[in-house]
């Protein structure tokens, strides 16, 4: 298929899109034609794409706008895969797509667009991003474009037309847009070739674009990954030496950016490539010291990991449930053991060093990457598990087998022993005990559900300013 698609690249004439709508005044880079790839030499059709995506496409059209499908869900339909999500991007500003859509609203500050709602399925609409180097004084105090020291765009809301657009876009697969005119896809950048060499290149100049906004390093490692594709060497190289940035992004984007790395399917090959890419130090900066030195078999914390993702991976190939908590809580394993070792040569017992370690290991980290409670409270409650899982015997053990969290930290401590840590054989205990006392998990976490949660007591200043 796409043999075909950069076959029609050779004898597609050039020709520029219509329905410019005047709502937005537009920014003054020239107007490219792009290269425009016919309904007969591409695989997309529109029964492969959301009715409410087309709705949304459809409406704006009507209402006097351009609107067209563009990211990931043309690239994935070009790829004959089947897309997670569809985004539209349009001339139309945040605030006409509210007018035109009751079901609308307005999200983001410094990337402002607005979701269009159908039930469970969100619509994303963009309007066209404009080039920052032609905004005027007078925007910038509009705070239309804001950069920081280092060149990270902290405010992004500078609109041009769909040339404009396309050359904001992170890489160029990702800048393709499907036209309902003719039913054509519209290329300003070359993506096409791209994908047909299975490459990834960023658009423009690799350091600016990752300084704007890092995130795009990590989306190239998971692009890389996930599709088996070569990173172009001028969109790698600056990688190596770049990873620092990523301490500017907020925490809370980082921790959403991981769920999709490392829950991809291609975890795996996601964490070996951001060690090799340099960029892991940054976000796990307590556990990268384990695992920097040496990343071959006999380097047990690589291995650990690494064995967590494989078996995350083939979970989430055979469509089971996974948790982020299993995963953290062994990216964050080397640290708190090392903590609990040398609290408990400190005297400290061992129960209580876990517990003490596992809390520095998630307040360590909150700094870089923000993990909700939902997520730390069940990682430390697996870390505070092994302790028991190790030692209880008799009516103790078959007690453990009743805690809601004892599967998750069973198969932590399996994983502990596949690796090669010593736990003393218990894996093999547990297992049995599991036969000869088969439990309902499904009762336990439903019963877990309806316990009553601690509230933490008012402090008596608080009580009194309550008053």
């Amino acid at each position: 298929m796409l043999k075909r698609l950069y076959k029609s690249l050779t004898s597609a004439g050039k020709s520029s899109t219509s329905d410019k709508s005047p709502s937005i005044s537009y920014s003054n880079s020239s107007q490219e034609a792009p290269e425009i790839i016919s309904r007969d030499d591409h695989c997309i059709s529109r029964k492969q794409i959301s009715k409410n995506a087309l709705t949304v496409i459809y409406d704006l059209r009507r209402a006097g706008y351009e609107a067209y499908l563009v990211g990931g869900g043309v690239r994935d339909l070009l790829l004959e895969r089947s897309p997670k999500d569809f985004d539209i991007a349009t001339n139309a500003t945040p605030e006409q797509v509210q007018q035109t859509f009751r079901r609308a609203r307005i999200v983001g500050r410094r990337f402002r667009i607005a979701h269009v709602r159908f039930g469970r399925e969100i619509i994303e609409v963009t309007t066209f991003r404009g080039s920052h180097d032609q905004v005027e004084d007078t925007q910038r105090k509009n705070n239309k474009s804001q950069t920081n020291d280092q060149g990270m765009l902290v405010r992004d809301n500078v609109y041009g037309n769909l040339h404009d657009d396309a050359m904001r876009r992170d890489f160029t697969i990702n800048a393709l847009y499907y036209s309902i005119d003719g039913f054509s896809v519209l290329d300003y950048t070359g993506g096409i070739e791209d994908l047909k060499n299975r490459q990834i290149r960023i658009i423009g100049e690799a350091s600016q674009r990752y300084a704007e906004d890092p995130v795009r390093m990590l989306r190239a490692i998971r692009f890389k990954a996930k599709f088996d594709f070569e990173l172009e060497t001028e969109t790698a190289a600056p990688i190596y030496s770049s990873g620092h940035l990523l301490a500017q992004v907020a925490p809370a984007r980082l921790f959403d950016e991981m769920i999709k790395l490392l829950l991809s399917g291609k975890g795996q090959q996601t964490f070996k490539l951001l060690v090799e890419y340099q960029l892991f130090d940054t976000l796990f900066p307590a556990t990268a010291p384990f695992i920097r030195a040496d990343k071959q078999n006999d380097n047990f914390d690589y291995q650990l990991i690494c064995n967590a993702l494989a078996n995350t991976d083939l979970r989430v190939q055979q469509g089971k449930p996974v948790t982020p908590a299993f995963l953290y809580a062994a990216l964050l394993w080397p640290v708190v053991r090392e903590e609990a070792e040398n609290a408990i040569a400190d005297g400290t017992p061992r129960l209580r060093a876990l517990q003490l370690a596992g809390h520095y290991a998630v307040d360590a980290l909150l700094s870089t990457i923000a993990i909700p409670k939902r997520f730390s409270i069940p990682m430390r409650e697996i870390w505070t598990l092994q302790q028991r899982l190790e030692t209880a015997h008799g009516k103790r053990a078959i007690t453990v087998l009743q805690h809601p969290r004892f599967r998750a930290a069973y198969d932590f401590l399996l994983l502990r022993e596949q690796t090669g840590e010593s736990v003393n054989e218990r894996g093999e205990f547990w297992t049995a005990l599991q036969i000869e006392h088969p439990v309902n998990r499904e009762e336990i976490r439903q019963a877990d559900k309806k316990r009553p949660r601690r509230r933490r007591r008012a402090s008596s200043n608080n009580k009194g300013a309550s008053e």
